[in-house]
């Protein structure tokens, strides 16, 4: 299938590793050249000459910390100045907190977290939102997790502030639908990335266990009975992405291997 992604431009949030890099590597090998975003310069570099190296699309950098708002937004002009125009494709995708639970939390830390997790995607959103509608065309794919559906206890400020990107989400698409704009928020179970390696390596640590045996434990709970790949999410989000997913928006998206049980 032609996705029909050729030309088009795109800002990657985390596109230093990650689910961030695999969204970027699936929409340059469709044409479409994108801004990689994160703090480490040097590190998206590496990552932009490598995909430039494959083509077709081309890849530039826009470092930030999604925790420094003016920054973040100075690093959207950078973007659209080496992209030549507007944004056409967001993907919003921020780091996750540390485990703990909810209660006897320092006020602090919600605040530090959702300025980071939740209102620098608020902000980033509307910075890019204008373009978007003077062009009658958009994408925004959010990355939250399945935490959002079943909540994981060791997980608690993540599902919080997640499942408010979540319901944020669904009210925009409803907005923005009329200019031609799209927003879907994609689910990610337990996909192979560094962030999953730590989290395996802090259940370890709590259960007495190897980082090896809590990998294996997860995997044996997922039906398809494995970690799912970040390329298999990154083709998931490059259709949602496409001219061709016009018809698919406020919705959630789960990339889970079939591990929530909800319906």
């Amino acid at each position: 299938m032609d996705l029909r992604l050729s030309g088009k431009r795109a800002l990657i949030c985390g596109g230093s590793s990650g689910l961030g890099r695999a969204v970027a590597t699936a929409l340059v090998a469709e044409g479409a050249h994108v801004a990689l975003l994160s703090r480490d310069a040097a590190k998206l570099q590496g990552v932009a000459d490598e995909l430039n190296a494959t083509g077709p699309g081309r890849a530039v950098i826009a470092p930030a910390d999604l925790s420094d708002h003016a920054s973040m937004l100075a690093a959207v002009d950078v973007a659209e100045a080496a992209l030549g125009g507007p944004i056409e494709i967001l993907l919003n995708n921020t780091g996750g907190p540390p485990p703990s639970g909810v209660s006897g939390l320092e006020p602090d830390l919600w605040r530090a977290q959702f300025e980071a997790m939740v209102l620098s995607i608020f902000r980033l959103t509307d910075r890019v939102l204008p373009g978007m509608k003077a062009m009658g065309w958009g994408r925004i794919l959010n990355v939250a997790s399945i935490t959002v559906v079943e909540p994981v206890a060791s997980l608690g400020v993540s599902n919080t502030l997640r499942a408010s990107i979540t319901a944020w989400a669904k009210t925009l698409a409803g907005e923005v639908a009329p200019h031609g704009i799209t927003v879907n928020t994609l689910l990610p179970g337990r996909i192979d990335t560094p962030r999953i390696e730590r989290l395996d390596a802090a259940r370890a640590a709590a259960n007495g266990i190897t980082p090896e045996q809590a990998r294996a434990e997860a995997a044996a709970s997922i039906p398809v009975g494995r970690l799912g790949t970040p390329e298999e999410f990154g083709a998931a989000a490059a259709f949602l992405a496409s001219p061709q997913a016009a018809y698919v928006t406020g919705s959630l998206i789960r990339l889970d291997g079939g591990a929530v049980k909800a319906i």
